[in-house]
């Protein structure tokens, strides 16, 4: 069923003042062509939600005009980005932006490599593994292995969370100085996800000490309540923070008992993947 409440987005007035492009598209005022901005805009929002939308839930969606949107999505269309159910009039993402997509996944190529070491941790914890990146304030699951366990997955592979509100977020954040974290909240904030969510600096920083004390970093249902996850750092070959990975389960099985038990296996792997790759582990995290 589609949802009943629909988001307005804000966008920049159809006559922008910035100026004109070449070939007569009004440029937005970061110097950006308008329609390119409006017809990734309209991917991005697709791209929420598997079952699609009508062309009107996008336009409130995303504050375009319908005839807007049908411009666009007609142009996306030829070139495969969308795909139209006629049957049941709603658009969908198109294949084209599955096999663009993918090229950051073969760019990071490490994602298969790393497909081993989450099948072991899965195996050693029972719980579902991921493997994620940091984009621009988030982090991004890119290679999950299942539980065996019954499981409901929140975030699925290519969503994004912020990495104040997760514990893939945090274990990076925890390599970063004290104005790198700062930088960090000012660009993206602090989000009150759920009623644990850290939204303070000051309670971060010392979560985040925390962290390189112990060598692991836990969301205790910061994210989505009744979900826990355990989370360490994976290293490139400058010590550098390359990638994170984690094992995520429902409060039930992930209790606060087997917390430093599953830390260690997550970070004792996060090691393992760390030299498999070529990367090199930091003295202070090895000693944690």
């Amino acid at each position: 069923m589609k949802k009943d409440l629909i988001r307005r987005r804000p966008v920049e007035p159809h006559a922008a003042k910035a100026g004109c492009a070449a070939d007569g598209e009004v440029e937005s005022k970061d110097g950006g062509v308008q329609s390119v901005d409006r017809a990734l805009l309209l991917i991005e929002t697709l791209a929420e939600d598997d079952e699609g939308y009508r062309l009107t839930d996008l336009a409130v969606r995303t504050g375009l005009s319908p005839s807007t949107v049908h411009r666009l999505l007609t142009t996306l269309e030829k070139r495969r980005f969308v795909q139209f159910d006629r049957s049941e009039s709603i658009w969908h993402i198109g294949a084209k932006s599955f096999s663009v997509g993918t090229t950051f996944l073969r760019r990071r190529s490490f994602s298969a490599q790393a497909l081993p070491f989450l099948r072991k941790l899965r195996d050693q914890t029972r719980e579902t593994a991921n493997l994620a990146v940091v984009d621009d304030g988030s982090v991004i699951i890119v290679n999950r292995v299942e539980s065996r366990e019954i499981m409901r997955t929140v975030t699925k592979v290519g969503g994004r969370v912020p990495m104040v509100a997760s514990g893939l977020g945090k274990a990076v954040l925890s390599t970063y100085s004290e104005d790198e974290v700062h930088a960090v909240i000012r660009r993206q904030g602090m989000p009150k996800l759920t009623a644990k969510s850290v939204v303070r600096a000051g309670e971060l920083c010392k979560v985040l000490q925390t962290i390189r004390e112990q060598g692991y970093s836990v969301d205790d249902e910061e994210a989505v309540m009744g979900l826990r996850c355990v989370s360490a750092v994976v290293y490139d070959d400058r010590s550098e923070p390359l990638a994170a990975i984690s094992v995520s389960g429902t409060t039930a099985r992930v209790t606060i008992d087997r917390l430093p038990l599953l830390g260690k296996i997550v970070r004792d792997v996060a090691q393992e993947l760390t030299a498999a790759l070529g990367g090199v582990v930091p003295e202070a995290a090895r000693m944690a």
